[in-house]
């Protein structure tokens, strides 16, 4: 009974942290948020105004992850454009944001996606460079039998793919970083006409403190939408205020479930704290005094509590450590702390 009570826990903190990953993925689909992400990190939209991208340049309703666009959307569905990427040889992409946008001044359509880790580590055992070089490979080599047919490389659409890391190591916050092919000549003096070669992008960006980067900035607007410290009012007071943004109802929705599911984890996690804390602490209250046992008692059935979400997270859904650490929002100062306890058990 005791095995059923924990696995059934563990379920339901994965899945709460799942629906907390989807609204977050629901507030970063919004065209204006994406319009800020496009005129800071892409060349082609620089001289564009927010308004522009989000209501001229960005086609149809970006399409997020499986969860389909709200039917309450007035704007057209996506055309032709899925967020599952399948071949027999190859397998399945699911890609987190999917969208089409027009390039301006040429008309031409380019293909972006934005891909969010919101809860998990920079660092996920192999380089996330490469799994990002993929994801755009892949929608190169998607645009067959779709953009160009037969030999027709000429067809072949630009992509981009966009990583927001709420959650990097120390020497990455705060910083966008970009990786894009170039000519380099080795020998001679030759030059390819750059949109010939120039298709895939990758671009990195990794938050950190809002308060430590320039106020009207991406940086600071991405960190303010993911962080689970700002109060939901506070969040939507900085959206209309420092950057003009339009407040719509889905938006508005997305933003209260992020608040509501960050509160709800959080509470739940108290919750037990306080109840293991209370037995334990009268149990030693009694042979050490009532008032130490009971201070006691609560810091260490926090502790117990937190390390057996840890050890379900890890055996129930195959988490690392740290990724299991990382799901619960343990404090950097803290998690040395439970590596040490766990590594004694």
């Amino acid at each position: 009974m005791e095995v059923e009570t924990t696995l059934a826990k563990s379920i339901d903190a994965a899945s709460e942290n799942a629906q907390y990953d989807a609204a977050c993925k629901r507030v970063l689909s919004d065209k204006y948020v994406l319009a800020w992400i496009m005129k800071s990190c892409l060349d082609e939209y620089r001289q564009c105004t927010i308004e522009e991208i989000a209501e001229k340049y960005i086609e149809g309703q970006p399409s997020v992850e499986s969860i389909p666009v709200n039917p309450d959307e007035t704007n057209p569905v996506i055309r032709g454009l899925k967020n599952e990427d399948k071949t027999i040889t190859e397998g399945t992409v699911v890609y987190d944001i999917r969208f089409l946008a027009y390039a301006p001044g040429t008309g031409e359509l380019i293909r972006l996606i934005i891909n969010v880790e919101a809860h998990q580590n920079f660092k996920v055992g192999y380089p996330l460079i490469k799994r990002a070089i993929y994801y755009c490979s892949r929608m190169i080599s998607a645009q067959h039998g779709t953009e160009f047919t037969k030999s027709h490389y000429e067809k072949i659409r630009k992509v981009y793919s966009i990583w927001i890391c709420p959650a990097p190591p120390e020497d990455r916050r705060n910083s966008i970083t970009r990786y894009r092919i170039r000519e380099e000549n080795v020998i001679g003096c030759v030059q390819e006409p750059e949109e010939d070669y120039d298709l895939m992008t990758v671009i990195t960006i990794c938050l950190g403190n809002p308060d430590e980067v320039e106020p009207d900035g991406i940086l600071r607007l991405l960190s303010i939408l993911l962080s689970n410290e700002t109060e939901d009012n506070e969040k939507k007071r900085i959206l209309k205020e420092e950057f003009a943004m339009p407040i719509t109802e889905t938006l508005e929705r997305s933003l209260d479930d992020m608040c509501n599911l960050s509160i709800g984890v959080e509470e739940k996690g108290r919750a037990k704290g306080r109840a293991e804390g209370r037995a334990e602490g009268r149990a030693e209250g009694r042979a050490e005094g009532r008032a130490e046992g009971r201070a006691e008692g609560r810091a260490e059935g926090r502790a117990e509590a937190t390390i057996d979400l840890i050890h379900n997270l890890m055996e129930s859904m195959g988490f690392s450590l740290e990724k299991a650490m990382q799901a619960l929002r343990i404090s950097e100062e803290d998690r040395a702390k439970y590596t040490e306890r766990l590594a004694k058990q």
